[in-house]
């Protein structure tokens, strides 16, 4: 076993940890160390693409990456604790112990998704899903990309696809254009948000932006095969941010997405869909180690404290907020870490800022009811096991529903179908046992 100590240890490589790890590395003397279990930093946002942000704060922190002012451990994946003061990983198959004082957990989020008829069909995949394949190094140039779901996500998604050439027939939003006008209304009181809707939006021109509009089926149709012509399919490796999905190298096989707005259905035919409906944030660590949880966020203090006293929560753990809240929660959890209380102090006025944006984006693209009604009997909700919906309609709660049917017990772990039947039944989340990812016997 490897034995790994420290003085504050950072849990995530995104925007969140690294902000909490360069501000936390600002007190001399003090050990700091961040985990990701990415191959390199950066997390979604910046996945990849390390050293080409166009963000001056990517900038700073990818500088501090490479001065070596703190310790870094990539490709470790944290399964669960010991003890109070240390946590059990996985790296390179060897388990490693890591001993702290302090703990910062930056763990991020994943996306929500929703299931309705063809879902889980070979050419869908969830939207950033999709846009990690392509950081990758997936091509999609040439191939017609219909994006749909609700959020800013969708736009980010739509406008990075078209920049490696993939041709975006148009974006679904479920939203209803009320509500986004209402929101678009209020970003005077926020102008660098209204700058970089504009540059966002003059980068999508050309693009069909549909408001009150989403998708409620999608198939695959089948290429005919010509004489000594074969289809060739593949799987795609599992995603940290999406689905594991196949998808098919003939350029004759096609998507038929049906698509619904305001009463008037029609289906637009495209090489892939890219659908998300807002993020989870992933709790399972902070729940283990007993920090309180509310409404499904980890709760904190002014200080990002949670209710454990050495132990801070930042980033989209404790709300979704985008990247600007968490590069703020980040530093202020860092400060506060390394005992600069002060420091912290001075950022609580744009961290409340970035709270009032987050609150006002969370509430104008709040899933509408309509999408509960997406499913039909055969639709599969928990893919891992291939459990329906009509075999879970007859239960009243996630527990009883996962000793009969299985559901949520797959090597997800119900991180897919978990979040989905809480929003399709009102389903509270069950418990959260060690090992919060699979691991081999032998490193237990």
């Amino acid at each position: 076993m490897i034995e790994h100590s420290t003085d504050i240890l950072v849990i995530g490589g995104g925007a969140a940890g690294m902000s909490a790890a360069l501000a936390a590395s600002e007190s001399k003397g003090l050990r700091v160390t961040i985990v990701d279990d990415n191959p390199r930093l950066g997390g979604q946002i910046w996945r990849a693409e390390l050293g080409k942000s166009k963000s001056s704060e990517a900038d700073r922190l990818i500088s501090a990456i490479t001065s070596g002012k703190f310790s870094i451990l990539n490709g470790t994946q944290i399964f669960g604790t010991a003890n109070d003061g240390s946590l059990l990983g996985v790296v390179r198959d060897e388990t490693i112990k890591l001993h702290y004082n302090k703990l910062i957990l930056a763990t991020g989020a994943r996306e929500h998704f929703l299931p309705f008829p063809g879902w889980t069909s070979p050419r869908v995949f969830g939207a950033g899903g999709l846009q990690a394949l392509v950081k990758g190094g997936f091509n999609v140039s040439g191939k017609r990309i219909l994006v749909a779901g609700t959020g800013p996500l969708l736009l980010v998604v739509a406008e990075y696809l078209k920049q490696k050439g993939a041709k975006v027939v148009a974006i679904a939003e479920q939203a209803s254009a009320s509500k986004i006008n209402r929101f678009a209304l209020g970003l005077w009181r926020y102008p660098t948000k209204i700058a970089q809707g504009l540059e966002l939006r003059s980068s999508l021109g050309g693009i069909p932006y549909l408001k009150d509009c989403w998708v409620t089926a999608a198939k695959c149709k089948s290429p005919r095969v010509s004489k000594g012509e074969t289809s060739d399919m593949r799987v795609s490796p599992s995603l940290t941010h999406g689905l594991s999905h196949g998808y098919s190298k003939s350029t004759k096989e096609a998507l038929s997405v049906m698509l619904t707005q305001k009463g008037r259905s029609w289906s637009i035919e495209c090489d892939y869909l890219a659908v998300g409906f807002h993020l989870v944030p992933n709790t399972e660590l902070a729940v283990v180690l007993g920090c309180s949880i509310g409404d499904g966020f980890v709760l904190v203090d002014k200080l990002q404290r949670t209710s454990k006293h050495n132990i801070f929560a930042v980033g989209e753990p404790t709300g979704i907020g985008g990247v600007e809240a968490s590069l703020i929660e980040g530093r202020i959890a860092g400060y506060a870490a390394a005992g600069e209380t002060r420091k912290a102090e001075s950022l609580f006025v744009k961290r409340d800022r970035t709270s009032r944006f987050a609150d006002s984006l969370n509430s104008t693209f709040a899933l509408r009811d309509e999408l509960k009604t997406l499913a039909d009997a055969t639709t599969t909700v928990c893919r891992c096991e291939d459990v329906s919906y009509a075999s879970l309609c007859e239960f009243s709660n996630a527990r009883e529903a996962k000793l009969q049917t299985r559901c949520g017990m797959g090597p997800c772990q119900g991180r897919v179908c978990g979040p989905a039947t809480e929003f399709l039944f009102g389903w509270q989340p069950g418990s959260v046992r060690q090992p919060i990812f699979p691991v081999k016997l032998e490193t237990l």
